[in-house]
């Protein structure tokens, strides 16, 4: 006699899946530090598990506003594309749709000391130890920032429209990524079903740069591919831009690592150093749009901009490799699907995949690998 009948319909799967993360997460409250964190962002997860619906069937209905039918077709165009011409795991993540019940699906803190270049990092199963954490309880992201705030760390505090559970679920289109431009939104597509391809255990950094090149290449190869090459001059320029502003950031970064390594062990002229620097990009920044923009655009970018270790370095996870990623891609002779293969086969099981890419980057092109290491994020801290 079978005490257990596995339910046979899709929702009867889901309400069961539901059930068992529940379940988990009253279990985690006896064996975990963060009870209510572990519990919070299970019930989230299931939420939108159990809202997931078929894209093609909300296409079918017609029941979304215009604009809203057409990003969903274009997201599954998107899907099709990382599968086909990427070679990306998609499953039925992004076939289908899921409703968020608020604008913001999660915030993401990130948190540094004002005195070293190096983000405060937690410890998660799976991925490893990580340089943020993301909060769907908005009043426990804040309260948490607050205590960094207090024990003198730098802190960012960012919203977030999309995550990637790594292919564990096939992770629906958020209502809240729905929001985003349709180059954006296709960008996003591409970025989390990397997640799936390729997601190298306490390497954040690698994983999220690498994410955001094939994003952004694999985008502009999306819209040439449909003939649309003013979206395509769109998502280059985009991506220049992005380039600048990691340099950017880098620049300033090195200059308060030089400003740190004159002053070794002393924690109070570090500091000094980091709010002068910081004071002095601000000054700067406002300066040129006043002279660019207007007093009014100027200051009301002040008002709003916030300039320290925690948001720079933040920043730099997402973006401090790009041109090294051009250079492999240029190597291997523009072919993206080509590039995607060779980094994942070679970084996957490294335990540093940046120099394991190096060595990629050496063979496909006879260059000296050491003229490429200024590409490399870690060269410049």
């Amino acid at each position: 006699m079978k005490l257990f009948k596995f339910p046979k319909t899709k929702k009867g799967r889901i309400a069961l899946t539901a059930v068992v993360l529940w379940g988990l997460a009253k279990v985690s409250l006896f064996f975990f530090p963060w009870p209510r964190y572990i519990a919070r962002a299970t019930w989230e997860e299931a939420k939108i598990l159990w809202r997931r619906t078929p894209i093609e069937e909300v296409l079918a209905h017609k029941r979304e506003p215009p604009n809203e039918l057409a990003k969903l077709a274009l997201v599954l165009e998107a899907q099709r594309f990382a599968v086909d011409s990427l070679r990306l795991p998609a499953g039925e993540s992004f076939a289908k749709y899921s409703r968020v019940d608020r604008d913001t699906l999660l915030l993401l803190l990130s948190a540094a000391r004002r005195d070293t270049l190096a983000l405060h990092r937690w410890w998660f199963p799976v991925v490893g130890w990580v340089p943020y954490k993301g909060y769907f309880d908005f009043a426990d992201a804040h309260a948490a920032q607050r205590k960094f705030d207090a024990n003198g760390y730098d802190t960012d505090l960012r919203p977030a429209s999309a995550f990637s559970t790594l292919g564990w679920f096939d992770d629906p289109l958020l209502s809240t990524t729905l929001r985003q431009d349709s180059i954006s939104l296709v960008n996003t597509v591409l970025h989390e079903l990397t997640h799936n391809r390729i997601f190298v255990k306490g390497a954040v950094e690698f994983n999220e740069s690498f994410a955001s090149f094939v994003g952004s290449r694999g985008s502009a190869e999306f819209y040439r591919a449909r003939g649309d090459s003013a979206a395509a001059v769109t998502i280059e320029q985009r991506w220049r831009d992005e380039q600048a502003r990691a340099d950017y950031v880098a620049r300033l970064l090195a200059a308060l690592d030089s400003a740190y390594t004159a002053h070794p062990g002393d924690s109070i002229a570090r500091v000094v150093a980091h709010d002068s620097a910081y004071a002095r990009a601000t000054r700067q920044i406002v300066d040129s749009l006043t002279r660019t923009r207007g007093d009014s655009v100027a200051q009301f970018v002040r008002q709003r901009l916030r300039l320290n270790n925690a948001t720079l370095l933040a920043r730099r996870v997402y973006g401090s490799s790009l041109p090294f990623f051009d250079t492999v891609h240029v190597a291997l002779a523009g072919n993206l699907r080509a590039t995607v293969d060779s980094v994942v086969n070679i970084a996957a099981r490294s335990k540093d995949p940046f120099a394991a890419v190096r060595g990629l980057l050496h063979r496909a092109s006879g260059l000296n690998a050491g003229t490429q290491t200024d590409a490399d994020p870690r060269h410049r801290r």
